[in-house]
């Protein structure tokens, strides 16, 4: 939060940070992007369905309607991606236990260290970098990275809802 009265050098201060770190997010978001690109297609896989995969893998078992209503995807795009999916051995369609018609997505666990391979050398520079901060510091940009990620999914939603 900002003070309530900040000078005029402070705000100016301010206002050249704050753009500072939007365009690094930008550049962020741009540069994750390229590398899931890059680890996706060393899977065969869209970049659409590594994102559907890390969602079930983060929040499943889910129903495809849930993974729909997660990524904004449309119905159908979304059963193309789940033909992939399971296709390639990377997610099963169970049957619901109670609802014999309804369909869950489960990630399927045999293909795990080929990803843990791929994302390696990221985990490994990301915990090179992290040892720099102080606990303090970590987890004022845990919360920073937090609260972005809610400010990009609202920002989706309202993209989303038109």
């Amino acid at each position: 939060m900002a003070p309530a009265a900040e000078d005029a050098e402070t705000k100016r201060q301010r206002r050249r940070t704050s753009t500072a770190i939007k365009e690094s997010l930008r550049e962020l978001s741009v540069q994750l992007s390229l590398f899931n690109h890059q680890l996706s297609s060393h899977v065969d896989l869209r970049d659409s369905d590594l994102d559907c995969l890390d969602v079930i893998q983060r929040h499943g078992p889910l129903s495809p309607t849930a993974l729909v209503r997660r990524t904004g995807l449309h119905a159908a795009t979304m059963t193309g991606i789940l033909d992939r999916l399971e296709k390639g051995g990377w997610i099963a369609r169970d049957r619901d236990s109670v609802d014999r018609r309804a369909v869950v997505l489960r990630a399927l666990r045999e293909r795990n260290p080929e990803m843990f391979r791929l994302y390696s050398g990221m985990n490994t520079s990301m915990d090179k970098l992290l040892t720099g901060y102080t606990v303090d510091e970590l987890e004022t940009i845990a919360d920073f990275v937090r609260r972005t990620t809610e400010a990009g999914k609202s920002a989706t939603d309202d993209l989303t809802a038109g």
